[in-house]
């Protein structure tokens, strides 16, 4: 099985190997009794060079050391497969889950397939939609608050592969919907309660001019009574959601309570991440679904990470003026507010841009001294309640920041660039380096053909490219030096406590199951903020060019370890525990000791490039 850690890419996490007394013929994955929805599954692992390894009878191809990684189509159900090397035999069970809903037999509502599935809440005048999977050419029907909303058949869809299908470059649609998926929608307002008219709710959801209830009081409306006619007979179902109309005159107020709260396009953790909110924001919650909340400006976050305000009114400020710190490695600028309020960052080439939602410029001042990272600050109210900050910068490479509340004033720290010392044999001398030896302890990562595990070999490799770095001068942190646990959290805050120049998240790769292990070879690189892109980039292409190695490609991704803000910040896959070639490179100590060289060399050129 492999599950994405937000450190890594696909990862094999290893249990026991299937194997005989013989360790020496052993497949890594699938274990037996492996589950997959995959179309397709590769097997890993290796047998002695001599003689042939069969499955299901036939010879696969193997590696001058005998590892081996053929693929094979499944069927839905189960798939026995037998895996054979001389008179040593393996049997293994590959079962395929179909994706589709299953379509009920006779009257009845597919298993599981009434939404809203949790209790939601929404403003007056928005979209409520209703969905079921039932039988085709049946009638169906919602019944809510006295009002029966009608459920279409809905035309047969292209279904979406998840964001991993990238990896592999098979990220078209693939699968249709199934026949018998019914859906339909009213709004708030025309359900069955007194209204008035007024108009409210700022940011991304202005319903400027809608018919709205001003009760002064939310409005339960119950759970939605779902309804199946077919052939003359009838059966029911209630929902499993609650559904609530929310006051705008009386909106929650809730408090961001975590360091970073998590704010996403989308209720669950299947949506985007959007720029995190610095402990203390406060915001309306203007809708609802399950455990998490809609703030005002648009955003999702999970209720944990909040505490409700109670009596709070609605959280809206005025800016005036800005102000600058300037310190020894940064310039700090402090926007004085009445209340913390979400805020968004964009970075472009040579522009910083910070968004202020709920907010109304009275800014008529800003003092603007020469800087070494600012050429000049521009700003503008792009809408009612947002105002945008543009910091117009001198170079091009930005070198990390971190969003603050200071009571009720924001406080951005840019970063300036590290001192790089001209002339010297060791040029990277005064730069200090964070290297990341990804997994450890009980997260072992990817393994290769053999058991050999990624957080040994990471750790390998780091300590190696510490020691060349090193040479050449830099202070290197390691976030682990030897086989322990320390959690993606762990990490983020050694990053933002260390504050070094860049920080490189070290590991191998692997693949998801319908992934080709045999071809899909070659180093690979991730970032996220663009400040990050142009490290990723040159070391990519560095490494490419001076090791001859095959390129996987260059990733925006979102992992844990490209998201910190307070450096330039790169994960590495340096090569494919699960292709048999190319893991004997991997294993290799004279490789190992080449790769880190070429990092260590690679580090020192895009230093004096920027």
């Amino acid at each position: 099985m492999k599950k994405l850690l937000g450190l890594v890419l696909l990862s094999l996490v290893v249990t026991s190997p299937i194997t005989l007394a013989d360790s020496s013929f052993v497949v890594v994955f699938p274990q037996t009794n492996h589950q997959t929805t995959a179309e397709k599954i590769f097997f890993l692992g290796t047998a002695p060079a001599n003689g042939q390894v069969l499955f299901n009878g036939k010879p696969v191809t193997r590696s001058k050391a005998g590892h081996f990684a053929p693929s094979f189509p499944l069927q839905v159900g189960d798939n026995l497969f037998t895996v054979r090397h001389q008179n040593r035999e393996l049997q293994i069970k590959v079962t395929r889950l179909t994706t589709q809903p299953q379509l009920p037999q006779g009257l009845a509502f597919a298993k599981d397939s009434l939404t809203p599935v949790a209790d939601i809440a929404r403003l007056p005048g928005e979209l409520i939609c209703f969905s079921a999977i039932a039988p085709p050419n049946a009638s169906v029907s919602v019944t809510l608050a006295n009002q029966t909303v009608v459920l279409a058949p809905q035309p047969i869809k292209a279904q979406l592969p998840n964001n991993l299908a990238a990896l592999t470059g098979k990220n078209q649609p693939a699968n249709q919907s199934i026949a018998g998926r019914y859906e339909g929608c009213t709004v708030a307002q025309q359900l069955d309660y007194p209204i008035s008219s007024r108009t409210t709710v700022d940011g991304n959801n202005n319903i400027s001019g809608a018919v709205i209830p001003d009760s002064g009081k939310n409005i339960d409306l119950g759970t939605p009574e779902f309804r199946l006619t077919m052939n003359g007979q009838t059966v029911t179902q209630s929902g499993t959601g609650k559904i609530q109309i929310l006051s705008p005159s009386q909106l929650p107020v809730v408090e961001i309570t975590a360091d970073s709260g998590v704010a996403r396009t989308g209720p669950s953790t299947d949506y985007s991440r959007l720029t995190p909110l610095p402990k203390g924001t406060r915001s309306n919650v203007t809708a609802k679904e399950g455990e998490w909340l809609r703030l005002d400006y648009g955003a999702w976050i999970n209720s944990k990470e909040t505490q409700v305000l109670p009596g709070a009114s609605s959280p809206h400020t005025i800016m005036r003026s800005v102000g600058y710190r300037k310190l020894s490695s940064a310039t700090e600028v402090v926007f004085p507010l009445e209340v913390p309020v979400p805020v968004s960052v964009k970075q472009g080439d040579r522009t910083f841009t910070l968004t202020l939602y709920n907010t109304t410029a009275q800014t008529d001042i800003v003092r603007t001294d020469d800087s070494p990272l600012i050429s000049r600050l521009d700003w503008q109210q792009v809408a009612p309640g947002q105002v945008q900050y543009t910091f117009n910068l001198k170079n091009s490479q930005q070198w990390g920041y971190k969003l603050r509340y200071e009571g009720t004033s924001l406080v951005l720290t840019l970063r300036h660039p590290p001192a790089l010392r001209e002339k010297t044999r060791k040029p990277l001398s005064g730069i200090k380096i964070l290297l990341d030896p990804g997994h450890g302890g009980k997260e072992s990562g990817a393994s290769g053909p053999t058991g050999y595990l990624e957080k040994d070999v990471n750790l390998v490799v780091s300590k190696l490219l510490r020691d060349e770095l090193v040479k050449l001068g830099a202070t290197v942190v390691l976030t682990r030096e030897d086989d322990r646990d320390v959690s993606l959290v762990e990490r983020q805050q050694i990053i933002s406590k260390e504050e070094p120049a860049i920080a490189l998240s070290i590991h191998y790769n692997s693949l998801p199951d319908n992934g080709d292990a045999e071809k899909t070879k070659g180093f690979g690189t991730f970032w996220y903020n663009t400040q990050s892109h142009s490290l990723a980039l040159f070391l990519h292409n560095y490494i490419v060019k001076n090791l001859k190695k095959p390129s996987y490609g260059v990733f925006w991704n979102n992992l844990a370890l490209t998201r910190p803000t307070a450096a330039p910040a790169v994960l590495l896959e340096l090569g494919f525990m699960s292709n048999p070639d190319e893991f004997e490179q991997v294993v290799n100590p004279q490789e190992q000791k080449k790769m880190a060289k070429a990092l260590a060399n690679g580090i020192v050129e895009w230093f004096k490039s920027r």
